[in-house]
């Protein structure tokens, strides 16, 4: 699963800087729980296995990762947002006056 988040555009706002940061946690946590899933055999069980849960896995744990980032999430968000935050502050020209 491999789900880069879109940087914001130059000059972006606050509303979707914190979004590109909780779009990062989200991706990240998602790669977090790929393994997990991995280790899941749900080939014998009654509604389980086949090329069907194959396809649909990565999209269950990306939304799954989305929803855990959106909750509160594990507290990746706040920093990358002020990493962000001070990229776009370090290449604001000065003002110099």
């Amino acid at each position: 699963m491999d789900i880069a988040p879109v940087a914001p555009p130059p000059g972006a706002g606050t509303e979707s800087i914190r979004k590109a940061a909780q779009d990062f946690e989200a991706t990240a946590i998602g790669q977090l729980l790929a393994p997990m899933f991995d280790t899941v055999d749900t080939a014998h069980g009654l509604f389980g296995g086949g090329s069907g849960e194959e396809t649909w896995k990565p999209m269950l744990i990306a939304e799954f990762g989305k929803h855990i980032a959106a909750h509160g999430g594990l507290g990746l968000a706040a920093p990358v947002m002020a990493a962000i935050l001070r990229m776009q502050e370090a290449k604001q020209p000065s003002t110099g006056r």
